[in-house]
């Protein structure tokens, strides 16, 4: 696989509104159709928290079976809305491998077959694709039949797909990867024929007919003994004869890099499927030749790959031995002479694309977006496949194909002319937050089932489960919203509070009740409090129902046994403000209720003075290091790089700070990954290339460089007590923030993950500028020559504020106000918590008007007095006598 290639993301769903012009496949003739109304479409979390989701089967009664990668096969009961483990497989789960897939055989309400794709523990390269019988919600894995046997390489990775879905004749489709050896193919296509090297010839697999990867497969499942004990039989229309003169008889397409996702046509039989590309260096009709492709097959074909890929671009041929180039293949008769072929020569005639784009924008679909990649193909939708499904969605996607995109986060509903050629696309589900769908599909009710991967490559995450998305004509289902008051982890007794308050319906008129359950009992009504008197992971359900039968469940999870850790920083003086030759006398103070005695080793501290000051809550609650690249730690989550490099373990790249000890003894280390942060690059770390950034500025990609390279540099602790001079700021103007940071990751208890808590206190430069309230209804002046570079705010008049958030007052005697009387003049309040709060002082500015913006400022004090601990601060502008303007305000000066 490549760039971010194998996973895509989920969705944490705001709904959609379209509005677009489309033609309906069953007919040439064009129609206009306006796009469904977005409050039509609800959604409902089902599931939370997989470990590597890969595939569902939905059953007959609506319940679902889950594949995890590394084994567990799980079960959602649809009746009582539990999760639970029902097979742990034995799988190797190296590279890309695992436990790939999952469906129901189409007649499962009869004969309960499911059946699994995975590769198999132990010394032999091989995966399974297996049948199992699964009765009332037990996998009876004695049961088990093996149908096929695929023998792969684990040398190298990657690219194992391993996708399962049937057909309406009830016939098996299984995609492959070409488990082939991208490393070191010097930006060309793997077609390295030198000895030894046969890993890295994809001629050997996906391009020869007498091996199974880099396919798509097709076989009718049968009962053992009915057809003299063989497990499946070749239906007709397959690419090579059933004989297999000419290659595997299984094989229905071929030519494929990595066949993530697949689908079948219920009506025109196409098969669809996404194949993540390459990355290489040879030029194309859009940027280099290695993109992504969406593909049709109206019938058995070989599509290109290694020799060709989008519509049908040539790649040269490269001598990995002389390092030089030579004409490439005929697309119309391609020639696999690899020594490392052992099937056919003559290949069939390659299919192009029925989509491709590459890294950059793209001129012939520019809806794609540009910059890494993972393109997957989902369902096509038919209305009278429907008939009477409450949830089915509007004749306006009658005939269209859904396709979708983990990296580039959207879903577009692709639509066809009436003999399936692409007439267009346009958003589905735009508003989603995409945070990693990774099977798409339609039940027989009209809802949509997404399963979602989550955030991190690798791993349990938080955000990966399931979505239902339901659409409504008539009576629209309740959309129901769990909010936890305080923590969802902590030690047994744990009292929970939960409100449903944020459930909503967009049906006027419409009386909403509530149903909360868990293993602690039910309650009714829009809020409720449970006690989880036992340690483990206890899930809360939620019903929102309506008088018209409509309703839609949420779920939330709740952690009893392991209490957070607690971390103070205690000090003497002021916590929000700084001054010139002052100090910061500290106490650090960490407890942990299941840790007892804690280790002052295990406190991690860190004190630095940063040349900005603003907006640093947000990043300051996440980390606990390297606080002086906090901006930039903002500039890197905001770009597609974590989808691919968590901070300290492998993904699908380098962790970070892999990639900082690589480079750490590298001169000009800096300046060299900025460079490649811009332009991308391949083959540093394997056969997982970076795509470019060039939208980034030269100044920001060394940023981002010299904050990776950080990550290894050891960092002084700083002692859990003692005193700090303040007097690094002196000099560097008013703009920087001195940062105390301690936090604590406890050992986890009663089978509850370890924690983390953090505690900060930031001190910024004492005078501070009006226009950067949090809150207030009045302008700011931009600074401008007229205005003698000065922003202040202005259209102050009565009964206007500003709010600013947690100021410390302890040891502030007055306030120094910059101010222009220039209007009617009036009374300037602070007050404490709200525009009615305690009034701490006052201050009264007298008429005036100035001709010239630049003249007429000066200093007035307001005595301050009253104010205790850290509270907003409101300053409320009054004269009741006019409704014009009263004054000017610059800045504001905290005085000890």
């Amino acid at each position: 696989m490549k760039k971010s290639s194998f996973f895509f993301g989920l969705f944490i769903l705001s709904i959609f509104c379209l509005a677009s012009v489309s033609r309906n496949p069953s007919s040439d003739s064009s129609s206009k159709v306006t796009g469904p109304d977005s409050s039509r479409f609800t959604y409902t979390t089902l599931v939370s928290g997989l470990d590597e989701p890969m595939e569902i089967a939905l059953l007959p009664n609506y319940d679902i079976v889950i594949a995890e990668r590394k084994g567990a096969v799980r079960y959602f009961n649809n009746s009582t809305k539990q999760l639970s483990t029902i097979a742990q497989f034995n799988v190797f789960s190296g590279i890309e491998d695992g436990l790939l897939g999952v469906a129901a055989d189409p007649n499962f309400k009869d004969n309960n077959w499911l059946y699994f794709y995975y590769g198999v523990a132990g010394d032999r390269s091989i995966s399974h694709l297996a049948r199992f019988e699964l009765k009332d919600g037990k996998l009876n894995q004695s049961s088990k039949k093996v149908l096929l046997e695929v023998p792969t390489q684990r040398k190298y990775c990657c690219h194992s797909a391993g996708y399962l879905t049937f057909d309406v004749d009830g016939l098996l489709y299984l995609s492959i990867g070409d488990n082939t050896n991208a490393e070191e193919i010097e930006g060309h296509n793997p077609t390295d024929e030198r000895p030894g090297r046969e890993l890295a010839d994809d001629q050997g697999s996906t391009a020869n007919s007498n091996d199974f990867r880099g396919k798509i497969l097709r076989i009718k499942p049968e009962v053992y003994g009915s057809t003299g004990g063989a497990p499946y039989t070749i239906p007709d229309g397959n690419l090579f004869p059933k004989d297999g003169s000419k290659g595997k008889p299984e094989i229905y397409a071929m030519g494929m890099r990595n066949p993530f996702r697949i689908s079948i046509d219920p009506k025109t039989k196409y098969v669809y499927w996404g194949d993540v590309g390459p990355d290489t260096e040879i030029p194309a009709s859009e940027g280099k030749l290695s993109y992504d492709e969406i593909n049709q097959a109206r019938k058995p074909g070989f599509f290109g790959y290694p020799y060709f890929l989008g519509d049908n671009e040539v790649f040269p041929d490269y001598d990995f031995e002389t390092k030089k180039e030579g004409p490439g293949k005929d697309p119309l008769r391609p020639i696999n002479d690899s020594p490392n072929n052992k099937g056919v020569k003559e290949l069939p005639p390659a299919q192009p694309a029925f989509i491709w784009y590459g890294k950059g924008p793209s001129k012939k679909w520019p809806m794609v977006g540009k910059g890494a990649a993972s393109a997957m193909a989902g369902p096509v939708y038919y209305s009278d496949q429907f008939p009477n499904a409450p949830y089915k969605l509007p004749d306006y996607y009658n005939g269209k194909l859904f396709i979708y995109e983990w990296i580039r986060k959207w879903i577009m509903a692709v639509t066809m002319d009436s003999n399936g050629n692409y007439l267009s696309m346009e958003p589905f589900l735009p508003q989603l937050n995409v945070v990693a769908p990774m099977d798409m599909r339609f039940a027989p009710d009209g809802a949509i089932y997404l399963l979602a991967y989550g955030t991190n490559w690798f791993a349990r995450n938080t955000d990966s489960g399931i979505i239902r998305v339901e659409y409504s004509e008539g009576n629209r289902n309740p959309i129901a919203v769990v909010k936890v008051e305080g923590n969802t982890v902590g030690p047994a007794p744990l009292t929970i509070k939960l409100s449903a308050t944020g459930s909503k319906d967009f049906d006027a008129g419409d009386q909403l009740t509530y149903k909360w359950k868990s293993d602690e009992g039910e309650v009714e009504g829009p809020t409720s409090t449970f006690t989880f008197k036992k340690p483990g992971i206890h899930q809360v359900i939620l019903t929102v129902s309506d008088q018209h039968g409509g309703k839609s469940t949420a779920t939330t999870e709740i952690k009893v046994g392991n209490a957070p850790p607690v971390v103070k920083i205690e000090t003497v003086g002021n916590r929000s403000f700084y001054w010139d030759n002052t100090s910061l006398v500290y106490n650090i103070k960490v407890s942990d209720k299941e840790d007892g005695k804690i280790d002052p080793a295990k406190t991690k501290t860190s004190f630095s003075y940063l040349p900005f000051g603003k907006d640093l809550a947000g990043a300051l609650a996440s980390t606990d290091e390297n606080i002086q690249y906090l901006s930039t730690a903002k500039l890197y989550t905001s770009l597609d790089c974590k989808s691919c490099h968590t901070l300290a373990v492998k993904s699908i790249g380098p962790a970070l700070k892999e990639i900082a000890k690589k480079y750490k003894d590298t001169e000009g280390a800096v300046a060299l990954l900025g460079k490649k942060i811009i332009s991308g690059g391949s083959g540093n770390w394997g056969s997982y290339p970076m795509p470019p950034h060039p939208d980034l500025s030269e100044k920001q990609s060394v940023e981002l460089a010299d904050y990776i390279m950080s990550l290894v540099k050891t960092q002084k602790a700083t002692p859990l007590s003692g005193t700090l001079k303040l007097t690094e700021h002196i000099g560097k103007g008013n703009e920087g923030a001195y940062v105390l940071l301690a936090s604590y990751a406890d050992k986890g208890a009663n089978g509850i993950e370890p924690l983390k808590s953090s505690s900060y206190i930031v001190l910024k430069n004492p005078l501070v500028q009006f226009e950067d309230y949090q809150e207030g209804n009045v302008g700011v002046v931009i600074a401008t020559l007229n205005t003698g570079f000065i922003s202040s705010i202005a259209n102050i008049t009565n009964g206007k504020y500003t709010r600013f958030n947690d100021i410390d007052l302890k040891g502030i005697k007055s306030i120094r106000l910059r101010v222009q009387e220039h209007g009617a003049g009036g009374t300037i309040e602070l007050r404490q918590d709200s525009k009615n709060g305690s009034v701490l002082g006052k201050a009264v500015l007298a008429a005036g008007q100035i001709a010239d913006l630049k003249q007429g400022w000066k200093e007035i004090v307001m005595p301050i007095s009253g104010g205790t601990g850290i509270h907003d601060l409101y300053f409320v502008f009054k004269n009741e006598t006019t409704k014009g303007p009263l004054f000017h305000l610059d800045w504001m000066y905290f005085e000890p």
